[in-house]
């Protein structure tokens, strides 16, 4: 509906040259910076891997020899060749053999042994291969009631955390993730009851959590609104 007023009104100033420059400007730099730093992130990373890893391989086995190319990259292939070869031999009796003989000979140095645990454990948590994992994400009142908290499902509770704690109610671990980092966070222990399952996947709570709230999932019920953009 327009008014005697709107008439006498100049027409919508388009942006200018500059304005549009500026803009697309803007727009090219939030698609190449991701690209680019990826890229040098990697590349980076390689040349680091080659400058560590190519001077122990011996001159025999150095491909620069014969190419005379600087072959970037050779030093990732010799380590996951290496490392694969010592996964396959630490698997069979001999090798689990020498790996316990040498683990045994490390544990008796005071502080090499302390060292050697921590960076074990750690290895050991990050990159074991077991089929345990989160069973779901959820929604639990945290740090108390009336605010809600995204949570992963890890198990129930079990031995003498389930005795001792005697509530009578069916208790699961809830390890709470914060953020930017869903890495650290806290492990809870809630009842069964207390804890609201959602339908969205594991990774997509992560990055729910990651983004601080600023990149929702859509919705796998039909009737729910979807995000807008």
């Amino acid at each position: 509906m327009t008014t005697p007023f709107d008439e006498d009104l100049p027409p919508p100033r388009k942006p200018g040259l500059f304005a549009s420059l500026r803009a697309s400007f803007l727009t090219g730099i939030v698609v190449i910076a991701p690209v680019s730093m990826t890229v040098w992130l990697v590349w980076t990373i390689i040349g680091w891997f080659d400058n560590v890893v190519l001077p122990l391989v011996p001159d025999a086995f150095q491909p620069e020899q014969y190419v005379d190319i600087n072959l970037r990259g050779l030093g990732v292939v010799f380590f996951l060749v290496f490392t694969i070869m010592v996964g396959w031999i630490a698997k069979g009796l001999i090798g689990r053999s020498m790996i316990n003989f040498a683990e045994s000979l490390v544990l008796r140095m005071p502080v090499v042994r302390s060292i050697y645990s921590g960076v074990k454990q750690i290895a050991e948590t990050v990159f074991a291969q077991t089929e345990r994992t989160f069973e779901k994400a959820c929604l639990i009142e945290y740090p108390r009631k009336g605010i809600w908290a995204i949570g992963f499902i890890s198990t129930d509770a079990k031995g003498e955390v389930d005795q001792k704690a005697q509530t009578g109610d069916r208790l699961m671990g809830v390890f709470i993730p914060t953020t930017p980092n869903p890495t650290s966070g806290f492990l809870l222990f809630f009842p069964k009851e207390d804890i609201m399952e959602l339908d969205m996947t594991i990774e997509d709570a992560a990055k729910l959590v990651i983004s601080a709230g600023l990149v929702y999932p859509n919705p796998k019920d039909p009737s729910l609104p979807l995000d807008e953009d």
